[in-house]
This record gives structure tokens, C-alpha cells and sequence, in this order.
């Protein structure tokens, strides 16, 4: 096939204790998944889902910009699933065989303009699909462990806890997730889920280190700049 442009580079994550590198294609992100207060009642209806681009997915490692165009710029830690096989109108029960691993990830947002979103009615990509907005640690293959249902997930700024929970609080299960976009695009191999976050999202300010994990999946660190 002849190009007009030279194609961009594939975006790309390593796989845990390999050389190999899993090929990112698109980035689907779930909303609130998580009970946020106590007595917060079930949701009756499966939760909203946007996208972020392939290119905001980044390696965790080092560094996180602080991107412009915001002044509250917020951390959500979040189980990511790396699907390994196309599906479309995938059964619950059979969702785990549409997974090839588990990350741990950052959905990175510019919560002021979200909310300015939110009250003129607008769309997220301002607020979620920037650059380096979805950094995420190597992919561990599914292969390799259980399936993570009841793991510690949990989010430190400057070594003071923020978010903490069991991947048993998510309201809707992987698998459930998984079927509820099938219904709505054909899954293929390469894109990333984001599930879902717990309560205590917040600010990051410039110096500030983020260390974040699931357990029995990962760990991260990133110092904004």
C-alpha cells in the first residue's frame, strides 16, 4: 500500500516481564463504577462509556506532563483490560476469553473543563482526550494469573492514600463491561477498557508523585511536570 504521508508509529505498551509489546488500538473508558458515597444506590442502567485516542496512552514510567489549558488536572486510577480477541454481542459468560491481560492505569482529566462541558451540554474529548491522558503500567497476560476480582486498588499523592477499594466494589464486573460495549461496536483485539474509578479523585499540582496499583496486577509511579 503507498502512502502519501509516512504512517505513524503504533502506539504501544510492554508486556510485564517480556520483550513483547502489546499494539494499542482504541481506548474505551467507563464512568462512575464505583459507589462514591456509602449509601449510594445501585444504578439501574449499565454506566456511560467515552473514548480517548490511542495516542494518549502512555507507558508509566518517570514522567507525567501537566497539560495546558487546565488548573485542576485530576488523578482516577482504574483496572485496565487489554482485549486479545475480536467479539461482537460477546456473552457475559464468555467475556474472559476476549481478554488477553490487566494494567494498571491513569485516566488523566482536566476536571475544570469537564465541567464546563457537563453545563453547556458539550462533548469530553476537551477534557479527557489530551495527550498522555491515559498512562498505564506494563500489560500482565491473563494467561499468567487468576482472574483479578477482589484485588486491593488504590492511589497515593506525596505518600498520602487518596483512593482506595477492592476490585469487588466495581457496581458492573469486567464481564458485564465487556458485553455492554460488544452490543455497541465489535470489540477487536488491541483495544484497552478502562473499568472505572473509586472515590477520592483529585488535583495534582507540578512536583507532585503519584504512585498507584492493583493488587496481584501492578504498580505505578509518576512525578507530574
Amino acid at each position: 500500500m503507498e502512502f502519501v504521508l509516512p504512517a505513524p508509529a503504533p502506539c504501544a505498551l510492554p508486556v510485564a516481564h517480556s520483550t513483547a509489546h502489546f499494539p494499542v488500538g482504541r481506548v474505551f473508558c467507563i464512568g462512575r463504577n464505583y459507589r462514591w458515597t456509602a449509601n449510594e444506590p445501585a444504578p439501574a442502567d449499565m454506566p456511560a462509556w467515552f473514548m480517548k485516542p490511542a495516542t494518549a496512552v502512555a507507558p508509566a514510567t518517570g514522567t507525567l506532563p501537566y497539560p495546558p489549558g487546565t488548573e485542576d488536572f485530576c488523578h482516577e486510577v482504574e483496572l485496565v483490560v487489554a482485549i486479545g480477541r475480536d467479539g461482537r454481542d460477546i456473552d457475559p459468560a464468555q467475556a474472559h476469553a476476549h481478554i488477553w491481560g490487566y494494567a494498571v492505569g491513569l485516566d488523566m482529566t482536566r476536571r475544570d473543563l469537564q465541567q464546563q462541558a457537563k453545563r453547556a451540554g458539550g462533548p469530553w474529548e476537551p477534557a479527557k482526550a489530551f495527550d498522555h491522558s491515559a498512562p498505564c503500567s506494563p500489560i500482565v497476560p491473563a494467561a499468567s494469573i487468576d482472574p483479578p476480582r477482589d484485588g486491593e486498588i488504590r492511589l497515593a499523592v506525596n505518600g498520602t492514600e487518596r483512593q482506595r477499594a477492592t476490585l469487588a466494589d466495581l457496581i458492573w464486573p469486567v464481564a458485564d463491561l465487556i458485553a455492554m460495549l460488544s452490543r455497541s461496536v465489535t470489540l477487536r483485539a488491541g483495544d484497552l477498557v478502562f473499568t472505572g474509578t473509586p472515590a477520592g479523585v483529585g488535583p495534582l499540582q507540578r512536583g507532585d508523585v503519584v504512585d498507584a496499583s492493583v493488587a496481584g496486577i501492578g504498580h505505578l509511579s509518576l512525578t507530574v511536570t
